[in-house]
C-alpha cells in the first residue's frame, strides 16, 4: 500500500479518549462506530488491556450512521461516559439507530436532554471533524487504522501485533472453523 501521509497523526491531546495500561505502548485507534471490523478491533484492544486513544474516522460516504454515532459518542463524553457508550455501541452493532441510542443513554444514567443538545452542538461537530481531518492527513484510508508511533496498521489487530506491542498473551483470537465462511476479523 502506498504511503499517502502528508502529516503524522497529532500527539496525544488533552481531550483524547484514552484507556488501558498507562505504562503500555500507546495505540492511536482511528475508527467508526458503524464499522464491524472496528468492533472486532475494539474488542481485541480492550481484551488485551491496550493503551488506546480513540479518534474518529467517521465518513458519511462509508455509512450514513458514521457521523451521527461519532457525535453521539462525543455527547456521552461530555457526561464522562465516552468509553461506556463506545463499549455499548460496539457490543451491539445491529442496533445503532436513534431509539437504541436513547436507550443506551438512559441505561448509562445520562441526561437525555443534555445528550441531545450536545450531539447537535458545533463543538462536538468540530471535535469529530478535527479527528477525521487528522486521520486523512496521516494517510488513513480505511477503518480501523492503528498508529503506533510512525507505524500504521489497518484492520483488527492480530495477536502477534499485540504481542509485539507488549500486550503478550492477553487476548485469544479464535480461528474460524472450516464451515464458518468469512473470517471474523473482517477479511474476505
Amino acid at each position: 500500500m502506498p504511503d499517502l501521509r502528508s502529516a503524522s497523526p497529532p500527539a496525544l491531546q488533552d481531550d483524547d479518549h484514552v484507556r488501558g495500561d498507562p505504562g503500555g505502548t500507546l495505540i492511536l485507534f482511528y475508527a467508526d462506530f458503524s464499522c464491524p471490523v472496528c468492533a472486532v478491533a475494539h474488542e481485541r484492544l480492550t481484551a488485551a488491556g491496550a493503551r488506546v486513544a480513540f479518534r474518529h474516522l467517521a465518513l458519511r460516504a462509508k455509512s450514513e450512521r458514521a457521523l451521527p454515532l461519532a457525535y453521539a459518542a462525543e455527547a456521552a463524553a461530555a457526561q464522562d461516559a465516552f468509553w461506556e457508550f463506545a463499549d455499548a455501541l460496539y457490543a451491539d452493532q445491529g442496533h445503532l439507530d436513534d431509539p437504541h441510542l436513547w436507550q443506551r443513554v438512559r441505561d448509562l444514567g445520562l441526561d437525555l436532554a443534555r445528550f441531545d443538545a450536545d450531539r447537535r452542538s458545533p463543538a462536538v461537530e468540530a471535535r469529530v471533524r478535527r479527528d477525521v481531518h487528522a486521520a486523512l492527513a496521516a494517510g488513513a484510508t480505511t477503518t480501523p487504522m492503528l498508529f503506533v508511533g510512525e507505524t500504521v496498521h489497518s484492520g483488527a489487530p492480530e495477536a502477534g501485533l499485540l504481542a509485539r506491542l507488549g500486550y503478550d498473551g492477553a487476548v485469544r483470537i479464535p480461528k474460524p472453523s472450516k464451515d464458518a465462511g468469512a473470517p471474523t476479523d473482517g477479511r474476505a
